[in-house]
């Protein structure tokens, strides 16, 4: 099969199924032991990206709060830089994996997001 077929039909696929978090290149999908780490060495941008009511259930220490459905999502992230780290989580992975590609759609360079979201993150600190 020629290359020019191949990348054809990868990029048929691709546009079928849609690109997943991994394969946008800013994006780094952690498990929790490795995001834990990651956000213990200092001081770090550390979005939940869940309702008010699902952050004040319970969250990650120093997180701060931005739904992810309020329509102003996007530009609350105007003062953060796009070239520093920002970690990412919701409740089970799914909505951080959309924001994360909202936030490299815009220009964040360095885009880590929670593996199973805060209910990984929970099971992996029992």
């Amino acid at each position: 099969m020629s290359k020019l077929k191949l990348i054809v039909i990868m990029g048929f696929f691709a546009s079928i199924f849609g690109l997943n978090a991994q394969s946008i290149k800013e994006i780094t999908v952690l498990d929790a032991t490795e995001f834990k780490e990651r956000i213990s060495e200092g001081k770090v941008a550390l979005v939940d990206v869940r309702t008010a009511n699902e952050f004040n259930a319970g969250n990650i220490k120093n997180a701060e709060n931005i739904d992810f459905f309020d329509p102003q999502f996007i530009t609350c992230f105007s003062e953060y830089d796009k070239d520093e780290p920002i970690y990412v989580y919701c409740q089970s992975g799914n909505r951080s994996g959309k924001a994360s590609k909202k936030l490299a759609a815009v220009g964040f360079t360095k885009i880590y997001d929670l593996k199973g979201g805060y209910s990984g993150w929970k099971n992996a600190s029992k």
